[in-house]
Formats: structure tokens, C-alpha cells, sequence
């Protein structure tokens, strides 16, 4: 299957899995920092102190990118290591350290696509308060205005935030991710409003101060359904589930896409949280609302419905799904259906910002062989092709992950990339998946046969 001729082919990483040396050289902690002092919340009293030594080794890192043959790498940058108290004095080192790793990109001909704010909030502003202070748009634009001018005359694609439902849901009312809070909805509601100001404020510091035309959205995420069959009453009772509000938390396809997008709240979530909703001032979602280039969304799998007289819909059990490490159902069949309904919805082109797998990978005789994650790639580019064949203007992929790294509550417990990272000694090894993978860009397309077989012919 061939991709269009101008697709990109990319792979992802975030700024505090990857980088380790949170506060050296001048930087501040984040959050995560103090995730990591709390005993219990993250699996094996990991933190992210080292991670991939990435900080040290990106030149090593971007050498590997480039013999994979990656076109684009999506990367964050860590709000409190340029900036230690989130506000203030800036910290020029932790600056050139993205500078150098820009350049050292664009030197491999690897197009950075920067991401702002990848989970790792500052410590310092935490304390006041952190999202649900409404200051916090400001402070946030701010920090985005101090990239944009240092880095805009060579950066040209920007995200302003990483699934915010995730940060919010799962760092604010279940309390799994940092900053580990178990707060009420209201409280919930009223950060997610904060967060979609800064986007807003951030998209317009983007648009005000780049020196090159800028390329911009967010990559969210969200639940994934697809229908049981082919019958239209259950594609219909799938797209109808995309976007409806059934619970009262913010882990949905339209809490936050729909004020980025379309500029309101989405009604079933106004009523479903009229009890709680947030303070909205005259203006917020016109700033909220600003123009977006592409619409970035992460997707990992779904789940399969069916039309019900009765309600509606119904979920349907599959039997016989295969799991990724995760605990996460394999369901190829999402990266058709989630980019369409998007489309209906959005009218954006769109890029998959984050699609993986987590796998019990190992070296044995310098060769790691993850042929589960090959054929999970294989299959889920064949349906992000089928819609593209069928008229979805998908314009690029970034893999996730470019390599092993701290996989946030999980710690080091699972691994997602095509690099397998030894923590001990950051020997890095490429995966058969990384050389299949490097294939695949060659060609601009995917490949038919074996892929264990093609994985061994490539490297």
C-alpha cells in the first residue's frame, strides 16, 4: 500500500522520559519530579533522574533517527529546564540544549516538530496553585513566547499540548499521574478550562512572534469506538459514541476538541456537568478557538460497537483480541475509523501524533527480535491507508516510541520503542521494528509479506 508522496513519517518522544537531568544546568523540577518522591505511585520507585540519558546523548540519538531515515521528530521541551520557576529568569542553558538538538536535526534532515507541554509542569508553579490557577494561561504563553523567539527561525511545526485528557483525568481526578491529585469534577473542570486557555494563548503567541510560518495544533486522545460491521446502523451507533459525554470525567473525544475546534462546549457534556462546570469569562472561547493547521490526535486502540434498538448502541466483548504489555486490546480497525470521524467532525487534516505498543523486548546476540510489534504496525498502517484511499486527508505518522524510556506510572517496566534502551549501561540496540520501519519510509509504503522475515532481509 502506497502513502501519498508528501506524507511524513516521523516517531515521537516527551521531554521528561527521555532527556534524565531534570535540574541539571540550571533546571527546575517538575511535577513528575515530585511524582517520583512519592513512595507507591510509580511501579518500582522509578523516576525520570536518568531515563535515556538523552540530555547527554541526543547526538547519538539524532544519529540513530537518522539511519532509521526518519523525516520528522516530535519532541517536547521541558517547561521548568528553560524556565526553573516557570516564570521569571530564564535558564540559557537549558535553552541551547533544544537549540543544539534543533540543529543537530536539521543537519540529518529530520524536521523537529516541537511539542510544548508534554506533562512535565513546573514544580514552583504547582505551588500556585498549577492549573487551576487561571494564571496559568498567562504563564503559559509567556513560556511559549520565550521559544517561539528562540527557536521559530528554525522551528516551523508546533503542538501546544499532549493529550490534556490524560494530564487532567488522570493527574487531577484519579490522581495516577502527576501532580497525583484526587480532586472533585468542578476542580477538574476548572484546570481543564485553564489548560484550554494556555492552548489558546499559546497558538496565538505562535501565530504573533514565529519567524517562520508555523504549522500548529494539539495532539489529544480520547475513548475509540469502531463498528461490530459494515451496516450503516452500526457505523452510525460508532460515530454517535465518538462523540457523546456519558460520564462525568474528561477521558472523551470532544471536552477539549470541541472548544479548540469549533469554539463551544459540547452540549451533552454542559448538561451532564452543569453542576460542575468552570467560571467561563466573556471571551474564553474565542481565544480558546484559535486557528488550527491540523488536527493531532494519539491513538492506541478502541473498542467495537454495535447498534441497539434500546439504547442506542452496545459495547461488544470481542473474544480472542491479542493485548499489548499494556493491557491494551489490539484493534487495527481504529486507525481508519477514529481519523474519518474526526474529518466528519473537524474538516482538519490530520496526523497521528502518538501510535504504539508496548512489548517484552530483550537483546539476544545483539538483535532484538519485536515481531509482534511489526505486525502491529504493519496492520495498523493498513487501515490508516484504507483511509486515506478512502478520501481522509491524513498527512503524516509519528510513531510511538522512537525508544524504550520511562513510561510515566509504569516506570521502566514497559517498553514502546523501535530502539531498545539498556538503563544500565544506555547501550542502545535498533529493533528489527526499526528496521522495518525504515523500510517502510524508503518506500512510502508498507510492506506485504513476513514481517519477521522482511524485519531480518532489511537489517
Amino acid at each position: 500500500m502506497k502513502f501519498p508522496k508528501d506524507f511524513v513519517w516521523g516517531a515521537a518522544t516527551s521531554s521528561y522520559q527521555v532527556e534524565g537531568a531534570p535540574c541539571a544546568e540550571g533546571g527546575g523540577q517538575s511535577v513528575w519530579d515530585m511524582m517520583g518522591r512519592h513512595a507507591g505511585k510509580i511501579v518500582g520507585g522509578d523516576t525520570g533522574r536518568v531515563a535515556c540519558d538523552h540530555f547527554h546523548r541526543y547526538r547519538e540519538d539524532v544519529d540513530l533517527m537518522s539511519d532509521i531515515g526518519l523525516q520528522a521528530y516530535r519532541f517536547s521541551i521541558s517547561w521548568p529546564r528553560v524556565l526553573p520557576a516557570g516564570v521569571g529568569n530564564i535558564n540559557q542553558q537549558g535553552l541551547d540544549f533544544y537549540s543544539k538538538l534543533v540543529d543537530a536535526l536539521l543537519e540529518k534532515n529530520i524536521t523537529p516538530w516541537l511539542t510544548l507541554f508534554h506533562w512535565d509542569f513546573p514544580y514552583q508553579l504547582y505551588c500556585r496553585g498549577g492549573w487551576l490557577n487561571r494564571d496559568s494561561a498567562d504563564w503559559f504563553a509567556d513560556y511559549t513566547a520565550l521559544i517561539v523567539d528562540r527557536l521559530s527561525d528554525r522551528v516551523s511545526h508546533w503542538s501546544t499540548l499532549n493529550e490534556p485528557q490524560v494530564y487532567i483525568g488522570q493527574g487531577h481526578q484519579q490522581g495516577t499521574h502527576a501532580p497525583g491529585l484526587e480532586m472533585g469534577f468542578a476542580e477538574v473542570l476548572r484546570a481543564a478550562h485553564h489548560s484550554l486557555l494556555a492552548h489558546g494563548k499559546a497558538v496565538q503567541a505562535i501565530r504573533a512572534g514565529a519567524k517562520k510560518d508555523p504549522f500548529i495544533s494539539a495532539s489529544n486522545t480520547g475513548n475509540f469506538f469502531m463498528p461490530d460491521t459494515d451496516l450503516e446502523a452500526d457505523i452510525e451507533a460508532a460515530r454517535s459514541r465518538n462523540f457523546a459525554i456519558l460520564e462525568k470525567n474528561v477521558f472523551n473525544n470532544t471536552w477539549f476538541s470541541d472548544p479548540m475546534v469549533l469554539g463551544q462546549y459540547p452540549e451533552d457534556g454542559v448538561e451532564l456537568f452543569a453542576n460542575d462546570m468552570p467560571d467561563i469569562s466573556a471571551g474564553d472561547l474565542e481565544t480558546i478557538c484559535q486557528p488550527l493547521d491540523y488536527f493531532g490526535t494519539n491513538i492506541y486502540w478502541g473498542s467495537y460497537v454495535r447498534a441497539n434498538d434500546e439504547t442506542g448502541f452496545e459495547i461488544v466483548e470481542k473474544e480472542g483480541l491479542a493485548y499489548t504489555d499494556m493491557g491494551w486490546p489490539v484493534t487495527p480497525e481504529v486507525m481508519y475509523w477514529a481519523p474519518k470521524f474526526y474529518n466528519e467532525r473537524y474538516h482538519l487534516p490530520l496526523v497521528v501524533t502518538e501510535n504504539g505498543m508496548a512489548n517484552s523486548d530483550y537483546v539476544h546476540d545483539g538483535v532484538v527480535d519485536d515481531e509482534a510489534r511489526i505486525e502491529f504496525h504493519r496492520r495498523y498502517l493498513a487501515e490508516y491507508g484504507r483511509a486515506i484511499e478512502d478520501g481522509v486527508p491524513c498527512i503524516g505518522y509519528a510513531l510511538w516510541s522512537l525508544m524504550d524510556n520511562f513510561e510515566w506510572a509504569e516506570g521502566y517496566s514497559k517498553r514502546f520503542g523501535i530502539i531498545h534502551v539498556d538503563y544500565e549501561t544506555q547501550q542502545r540496540t535498533l529493533k528489527n521494528s526499526a528496521y522495518w520501519y525504515s523500510h517502510v519510509i524508503a518506500a512510502n509504503e508498507i510492506p506485504s509479506g513476513r514481517p519477521r522475515m522482511l524485519a531480518k532481509a532489511i537489517a
